[in-house]
Parts: structure tokens; C-alpha cells; sequence
């Protein structure tokens, strides 16, 4: 039997090949232990991870400079801004005659600082603020007479 093993030899292979399972089962049941016990942590870390002071009881402060931007009551329910759907539309209109016109000329060449009196007029944009009068108070006096 130059080839082929002695039945001693194929029981002390198989003894030491049962013997190795034994290990590696007993290291797999560790690994598979040790697995949940970071799948909890990670889950853990991943839930404080999301939180901030928007879904949790996080003081603001704590956002630190990654805070997500503000929205408006309006973005949040979903509606768009301006007229109901069908509504036209109404906006003041510039008028042709304003109560005051007010020049805004620059100081001097935004470049070199030059002066720039009797330059060509290179454009004009015209914009027209609507404000309301401001309301003032009227003091009247009342004085009673008493005559003899």
C-alpha cells in the first residue's frame, strides 16, 4: 500500500480534521456574536448621526455649521407661493409721472476713480418704490369756557 493511507492514519487524520471544525465552529459563533454586537452599535451611531434640533431634543446650538436651511411654513405644506390657481394677477404699475425723481449718479469710475462729470450716458434702469404716506397724529385742543 504505497499510495493509500492505513486505517490508523485516516483515524488520526479524521480526529484532527474534527478537531479543526470544533475551532473554526467555535471562532464562527464568536465572529456571528461579535457581528450583532456591531450591527447594534452602528444602527446606534447611524439614528444619533441623523439627529439634530429639528427631530430631537437637541438644543439648536448643537447643529453646529452643517444646519440644514430654514423653510418657510409655506414650503412645508406644500403650496406655492402667490395667487390662488385661475386668480389674474395684479402689480403696480410704474407710472409716467412719479412725485419725485431722484438721480443716482457714481461718484467716480469704479476702475481708476476718475471723475466722471460729462462722461456719455452709458445706461439708465429706472426702478419706482410705492410707499405709503406716513401717518401723522392731529392734536386738536379743547377748551372750555365758562362765562359769569
Amino acid at each position: 500500500m504505497s499510495g493509500s493511507l492505513s486505517v490508523v492514519e485516516l483515524l488520526e487524520r479524521l480526529a484532527r480534521l474534527e478537531a479543526r471544525i470544533g475551532e473554526l465552529e467555535r471562532e464562527h459563533a464568536g465572529l456571528r456574536q461579535e457581528n450583532a454586537v456591531l450591527r447594534a452599535e452602528n444602527a446606534d451611531l447611524r439614528a444619533r448621526l441623523g439627529q439634530d434640533s429639528s427631530n430631537s431634543s437637541r438644543p439648536p446650538s448643537s447643529d453646529g455649521l452643517g444646519k440644514p436651511a430654514p423653510k418657510s411654513l409655506r414650503q412645508r405644506s406644500g403650496r406655492r407661493p402667490g395667487g390662488q390657481p385661475g386668480h389674474e394677477g395684479r402689480t403696480l404699475r410704474q407710472v409716467a409721472d412719479p412725485h419725485e425723481r431722484i438721480m443716482h449718479e457714481p461718484a467716480g469710475c469704479g476702475r481708476c476713480g476718475e471723475d466722471l462729470n460729462g462722461a456719455p450716458l452709458a445706461a439708465t434702469v429706472v426702478r419706482q418704490v410705492f410707499e405709503l404716506p406716513d401717518i401723522g397724529v392731529r392734536v386738536s385742543e379743547h377748551r372750555i369756557v365758562s362765562r359769569r
